[in-house]
């Protein structure tokens, strides 16, 4: 006699495991050991059977209720007495809700089609946020048959398909798994129409083009995503309508370069700022800004400007703004310029340009340790 192993073991789940639970207990290893998977594997379709068994019990809650209180010998008990083959799986009342169990993993629900519109904004729109109406091209419920397909008041006749049962069974997926799926010619009504709506010709649907409003939040960035629900494609007779999806294209900006949340603004100074400081005006993205340049700046040298930079679109607070200091150096001299420039060279010492004496020593020691 075959001792049979403890369904809440055999799916991997605690005793309080809830019926989501059980279903991605199920999804998971059914997925990993269908036969159509492991083709020949004796062992894996016996897995299968035993996965699909433990399903069948846990997810009904009054065969679960007589497990738990006894064991086995209570579901045997009951009449049940589990698969001996995977053709008994497939035509079990297990695979009534297969669909659902599923369905993450297909990608099918009984809506319609989910729409993609990419949106391209600036930099200043994204620190903002911003309202955008943007127009759409696609399906909507028909509004003179309210989605039904059908002349109002016309007749209808049994589904040939499914035979008025509203339901078909076949393979679908890469694996081939054997499911019952509401019939897609009658969409699951067992009937059909007889005399087509003249507005969308028995669809349910007509195109159309709509415009929509998209509320974005401060702190977008290239690659956020809004969701619209509802706005997708529209659904005919029993169909829900699908979603928008937004995807966010931030513009480059000529000023600003982002990181993540901060803003970096690079500033060319003239040398007389650098050599004897002074207050400068620096463009931000909320408008101007004033920054005190110490006397002795260096070329790049980076100052923060708190809280300058984008909002945490999924926190509190913002980023910061740094702005990197460039030193122009002055091109297209006359005469008189050169002749300061070189009066002021002889009156330089090495204390003017440590970093230079600095650099000099280190090579100088370099050499010698050579």
């Amino acid at each position: 006699m075959i001792t049979k192993r403890d369904y809440y073991e055999v799916l991997g789940i605690s005793r309080s495991a809830s019926v989501e639970d059980i279903k991605k207990a199920y999804r998971k290893s059914a997925l990993q050991h269908h036969p159509d998977r492991n083709s020949g594997n004796k062992e894996a379709e016996e897995k299968f059977k035993e996965i699909s068994e433990a399903y069948a019990v846990l997810s009904a809650p009054e065969k679960r209720e007589m497990y738990d209180q006894f064991g086995h010998a209570g579901i045997e008990g009951s009449g049940f007495r589990g698969f001996r083959t995977t053709e008994d799986i497939f035509s079990s009342d297990i695979f009534a809700d297969f669909h659902s169990i599923f369905e993450s993993f297909f990608g099918e629900t009984n809506r319609s089609i989910d729409l993609r519109y990419d949106l391209r904004i600036s930099l200043k729109e994204a620190y903002t946020g911003t309202s955008k109406e943007i127009t759409m091209s696609k399906n909507e419920t028909c509004t003179l048959c309210q989605g039904e397909g059908a002349e109002l008041g016309s007749g209808t006749q049994i589904c040939p398909e499914c035979k008025g049962k509203g339901e078909v069974i076949f393979q679908q997926g890469f694996i081939g798994i054997i499911i019952r799926r509401t019939c897609p010619n009658c969409g699951g009504a067992g009937r059909i129409i007889t005399t087509p709506c003249k507005e969308c010709h028995g669809r349910g649907q007509v195109k159309e083009s709509k415009k929509i409003v998209v509320n974005l939040p401060k702190g977008v960035d290239t690659g956020s995503r809004i969701k619209i629900k509802g706005e997708g494609e529209g659904g005919g007779k029993g169909v829900m309508s699908g979603d928008l999806y937004i995807f966010i294209h931030v513009e480059e900006d000529p000023f600003f370069q982002r990181r993540d949340d901060d803003i970096i603004t690079e500033i060319p100074i003239l040398i007389t700022t650098a050599c004897l400081g002074g207050e400068i005006e620096i463009p931000t993205l909320d408008g101007k800004s004033r920054l005190q340049i110490p006397a002795g700046v260096q070329n790049g040298k980076m100052f923060r400007l708190r809280g300058k930079g984008m909002t945490h679109l999924h926190g509190h607070g913002s980023g910061d703004q740094y702005i990197r200091i460039l030193m122009e150096i002055p091109v297209n001299l006359t005469k008189e310029q050169q002749r300061l420039i070189q009066e002021f060279s002889k009156l330089e010492t090495e204390k003017n340009n440590p970093f230079i004496k600095e650099f000099l020593n280190k090579f100088q020691n370099r050499d010698k340790e050579a």
